[in-house]
């Protein structure tokens, strides 16, 4: 990954499509050995972040992570993007492998293999976190005689690995609901024990707390890690979704999260929206922290190759976005093109290809039903295509300011102590300005309705629709939009749908485990 520079062929890791407790170091050398080396600890702190993008020990494919799992569709961020994106309105996807369009028609099972792909990278990032965490306590390094100078910098590389910890705990909070709890303390030698949603919620509300003064201040981390901004980020969503995952309001703790973010002066709105998406959005003063993908040194199937790839077919022609090959899958559904459409100004958010294209879907397997979009693309601020013309060097904006002022205002719209309706209008008039609104909002405007409608506009494809939509109860019951239940004008689907079921070989696999309702 070119801006953290990743030495991934130095640590060699093994994990089985089941939850291990234990990554244990695989090859010619030992664990001892392995440690022995001087860039080790960086090398494997470097695993752990890949572990977001790539999907084993070479690009594209060859040597994966996951044991039984295809690798181009086991990646992390192509399947936590399709789990959040594909269940709504926001996307659909033409391809018919098997469970795939189960996800439009919310009629997933625990044998679903996407489900089981997201579910097993939680936990591969997890055990490497872990085990990371095992290998550089103060006994471990005093028995490798490891000198003071570098133990300042394992001290910090250690808090990076517990964030990375809790960002894998805080998706699968959100996503399965009630999970097997393991630290670096637990012993390797029993299983899992499976700890409900709000045990998870207490354990990533005390460890967020726990790091984040042990963070570099906003800015001063290198590119593609984490610094303090970051955890004020994953706090802000952790609180802004209590209610759903506790029962209790957290909305004071919320906002005083995004207060941090905007207070430290660190992020600016970027003056275009789309260069958000470009291959050059390294250097944008809008994003808090990205997943870095690089064309010749972060090679996958997954990730930004597929967010790129995918949305093109039909008379796109790939190489006016920066790429070779379009692979004709991805499409969006009227429901949020009326959501653009209802504005009384064109909002330039929107980049939707409408050449060819159909407004509504009547076969999900014909690409030229349903408007395309070119969110993403592998081409610079000024047009250039990037390094590889398969391989994107676009990089995923995980946290950005954008998303931040629309937190701010939801949580002052849903009952927090301090802020104001007024910074809130402040807020979301810088994104309506820079998507091209004339007027501004008026306070009557600011309603839970137009943030929902809002959110969906900023942050269209950016792996939030699902969870927005469950806050705001318009999910499964309460929530039609085309072919969800598998028809094409959309039907409402069962609350129990709001979580996703463990998967089967997980329940076999350890017994303690029990199902989430409804599977």
């Amino acid at each position: 990954m070119r801006k953290i520079a990743l030495p991934l062929l130095l640590l060699l890791l093994a994990l089985t499509a089941c939850v291990k407790l234990d990554v244990t170091p695989r090859g010619t050398e030992s664990g001892e050995a392995f440690f022995a080396e001087p860039g080790a600890y960086r090398a494997f702190l470097a695993r752990i972040y890949a572990g977001l993008a790539v999907t084993g020990q070479q690009g594209p494919s060859g040597d994966p992570d996951l044991q039984n799992l295809d690798e181009g569709f086991s990646s992390y961020l192509r399947q936590y993007w399709q789990l959040q994106e594909l269940t709504t309105e926001s996307a659909v996807i033409g391809w018919t492998d098997e469970g795939l369009q189960d996800l439009h028609f919310h009629n997933w099972t625990s044998d679903n293999q996407f489900v089981h792909a997201m579910y097993s990278r939680l936990y591969y990032q997890i055990a490497l976190s872990n085990e990371f965490l095992r290998q550089t306590t103060e006994e471990k390094l005093n028995e490798r005689g490891v000198p003071a100078d570098q133990r300042t910098e394992i001290a910090t590389f250690r808090i990076e690995a517990r964030f990375l910890r809790a960002l894998s705990y805080y998706h699968g909070l959100d996503l399965f609901g009630t999970l097997p709890l393991y630290v670096e303390t637990t012993p390797t030698d029993q299983d899992p024990v499976q700890t409900n949603r709000a045990g998870i919620f207490l354990f990533l509300e005390a460890e967020l707390h726990a790091i984040k003064d042990l963070l570099p201040p906003p800015g001063e981390a290198p590119y593609g890690r984490v610094d303090r901004a970051a955890v004020w980020a994953l706090q802000s969503q952790l609180y802004l979704n209590a209610e759903v995952y506790t029962g209790q309001l957290r909305y004071d703790e919320c906002l005083l999260a995004c207060q941090r973010i905007i207070a430290s002066g660190n992020y600016q709105l970027e003056p275009v929206y789309h260069d958000l998406f470009t291959t050059d959005n390294h250097t944008s003063p809008e994003i808090i922290y990205a997943i870095p993908f690089d064309g010749v040194n972060t090679q996958t199937w997954g990730g930004m190759t597929y967010l790129v790839h995918a949305p093109l077919g039909g008379r796109m022609v790939p190489t006016d976005y920066g790429v070779e090959g379009a692979w004709a899958g991805l499409r969006t559904t009227s429901t949020l093109v009326d959501l653009f459409e209802q504005q009384a100004f064109e909002d330039r958010r929107a980049r939707f290809f409408t050449n060819g294209q159909s407004r509504e879907i009547n076969r999900l397997n014909d690409f030229q039903q349903g408007y395309a979009i070119s969110k993403f693309t592998n081409l610079s601020r000024a047009g250039l295509a990037g390094s590889n013309k398969t391989f994107p060097d676009t990089d995923f904006p995980l946290f950005r300011l954008g998303a931040i002022y629309l937190t701010y205002a939801e949580a002052v719209l849903r009952g927090a102590a301090e802020g104001s309706r007024e910074e809130a209008l402040g807020y979301l008039n810088l994104l309506r300005r820079r998507a091209g609104a004339a007027a501004p909002l008026s306070n009557e405007d600011l309603t839970l309705d137009f943030i929902l409608a809002e959110r969906s506009r900023e942050l269209h494809w950016e792996a939030q629709r699902r969870t927005d939509l469950i806050r705001f109860d318009a999910f499964t019951v309460n929530g039609v939009w085309p072919w969800k239940g598998g028809v094409p004008e959309g039907m409402p689907s069962n609350p129990h749908r709001r979580l996703f079921p463990i998967p089967e070989a997980e329940l076999l696999a350890n017994p303690a485990l029990h199902q989430n309702g409804g599977y």
